[in-house]
């Protein structure tokens, strides 16, 4: 097969732009020829996403790359952290094998840290002889965010070998360790980690850069870091990259990493800069086998009508054309024929939501927009604890062991607004149990059961006003297309905030909720989590 493409072609190696004509043949450049003249159109790398988890955007690897490459997306590197915690191997084999069937070229790297912590219950353990055989498959191209720092800090055994099993196949190891600087993060950087995602102001960035890390900015649905580290693309333009982390459907409709582009455009920064963040950064860092539009090159590339808005008109991946904004050439969905799931968990009752009242004073998680960093505020109990809640918006919070049967833990949260109702989802990073927010055990009881009969999926309820979204594929995601998951996730977010939410993403805020690795004050199934001091503490004091 042999195609032939003429533009303006924006060469990020000699950091110039041309006019000129690419000859493909066998899926790869065969020659770029200067030519007298071209308009209208632009051919340029395809964009790569450098860390997401794709479990978020509610859609196996097959439907999210039907809408990423509409937006230019050539190439994800993709942690499987989430469904491994569900399902273990047999749930990155079913991520790996979906994302075979698609367009976009997916790279997958070796989730580190199943279970993430040993303080919440998880589905699966990833031990270091399963990693090593995860990183000898091709498509997997680094180990996974190491997210407990603590054991790679303190020299844990088993965390050490994990990271010696990716050096020794000579792939990079992908780091995650927030708001921590110094002695220790000199340490965590000395093992061998190679990235950060976590990074929330510039200073922390600066300081890890100091120490050799890459720093992917981040701007997903929920934690957003790309205001404050985007002048690292001015200073240190090699060593970053642009990443969307934890994306939603409804986010992802409406764009991808073409959007950060934009934004880092429009704030001024070196168009060669920017481009080269989003295609020649990560390819060099993560060996992909991603064209960069130079002869001999896999053919991955797009076409857009201007350098300003980037509106991608074609995208072309190993020299086949698998968008066009005329033709919208998308195959069918696939269809899927078998579902990968672990469940076992029972309805609750009612008793089981009751809090025991054992002392004057309670902690409460906080929460706020835009960051999964959540904060910590005592409240006196007064004579009457549901006034107490009510007076101060003050929600209950629940998490249910999915994968055996437990009475839920319970804690309270702030900062949701005044919800009236419940709010559920076994989207709980990182083990995926169920969790609950609501203003009344009632309607948080209903929540909780209609998740235990559908084994998974998002589920808002007050009193008679009930949706639910069934998510099959490991309680994660969805088997239908972008396009219903997006608006029924949109549903159910504008039930939330006709019922008194104030977050715009509360269900992403929600699935944070229960992580122990990201300060400060956490709820698993296990208990209240101090993540600060990395251990369990009381939700009542005196």
């Amino acid at each position: 097969m042999e195609a032939q493409i003429q533009g303006i072609l924006v060469d990020i190696h000699s950091r110039e732009s041309y006019p000129a004509e690419v000859i493909i043949e066998n899926r790869r450049i065969k020659s770029i020829e200067r030519i007298a003249r071209a308009e209208g159109r632009y051919i340029l790398p395809g964009f790569i996403d450098a860390h997401v988890h794709i479990e978020s955007s509610l859609l196996v690897p097959k439907n999210f790359s039907r809408i990423a490459v509409q937006h230019g997306t050539v190439a994800i590197v993709s942690d499987p952290h989430e469904i491994a915690n569900v399902c273990g191997v047999e749930g990155v084999d079913f991520m790996i094998e979906n994302g075979e069937k698609s367009e976009v070229k997916f790279f997958w790297t070796a989730p580190s840290c199943v279970p993430a912590t040993s303080f919440e219950t998880s589905g699966a353990n990833l031990n270091p002889e399963a990693i090593d055989a995860l990183l000898n498959n091709q498509s997997v191209v680094a180990l996974g965010e190491m997210m407990n720092y603590p054991g790679v800090i303190n020299g844990e055994a088993e965390v050490l070998q994990k990271i010696e099993a990716s050096k020794r196949n000579g792939k990079p190891v992908d780091g995650h360790i927030p708001g921590i600087g110094g002695e220790e993060l000199k340490s965590y950087v000395s093992a061998g980690i190679t990235t950060d995602h976590e990074c929330a102001t510039l200073e922390e960035a600066v300081e890890k850069i100091g120490l050799g890390m890459k720093i992917l900015i981040r701007e997903g649905s929920s934690a957003k870091n790309f205001d404050a580290l985007i002048s690292l693309m001015e200073t240190f333009p090699d060593e970053v990259m642009l990443c969307s982390d934890d994306l939603h459907t409804d986010d992802l409709i409406k764009g991808h990493i073409n959007l950060l582009v934009k934004r880092a455009l429009k704030g001024g920064f070196n168009f060669f800069d920017v481009i080269r963040a989003v295609s020649l950064n990560p390819v060099l860092h993560y060996n992909l086998p991603v064209g960069l539009l130079r002869v001999g090159d896999s053919a991955d590339f797009i076409v857009v009508d201007n350098l300003t808005d980037l509106s991608v008109a074609e995208t072309w991946i190993n020299g086949s054309k698998v968008f066009d904004s005329q033709f919208r050439m998308m195959k069918d969905d696939l269809k899927l024929t078998a579902h990968v799931n672990t469940f076992n968990a029972a309805p609750v009752n009612r008793k089981e939501l009751d809090v025991e009242i054992n002392g004057s004073n309670f902690k409460v998680i906080t929460v706020s927009e835009g960051s999964i960093i959540t904060g910590c505020e005592v409240f006196e109990v007064g004579n009457d604890l549901e006034n107490t809640l009510r007076e101060n918006n003050i929600l209950k919070l629940f998490v249910k062991d999915r994968y055996n049967n437990g009475v839920p833990s319970k804690a309270f949260v702030k900062g949701f607004g005044p919800l009236r109702g419940a709010i559920a989802s076994t989207i709980a990073h990182d083990s995926h149990n169920i969790i609950c927010v609501g203003d009344n055990a009632d309607d948080c009881v209903q929540a909780i059961n209609s998740l235990v009969e559908t084994k998974g999926g998002i589920a808002f309820v007050s009193g008679s006003v009930r949706e639910i979204l069934p998510l099959p594929v490991g309680g994660l995601m969805s088997d239908k297309d972008a396009q219903f998951v997006a608006e029924y996730y949109e549903k159910i977010i504008r039930l939330t905030h006709q019922h008194g939410c104030i977050l715009k993403s509360p269900l992403m805020t929600l699935s944070f909720l229960a992580l122990p690795v990201i300060p400060s004050l956490k709820l698993t199934d296990k208990g209240l989590f101090d993540v600060n001091k990395f251990s369990f503490t009381d939700l009542f004091v005196q």
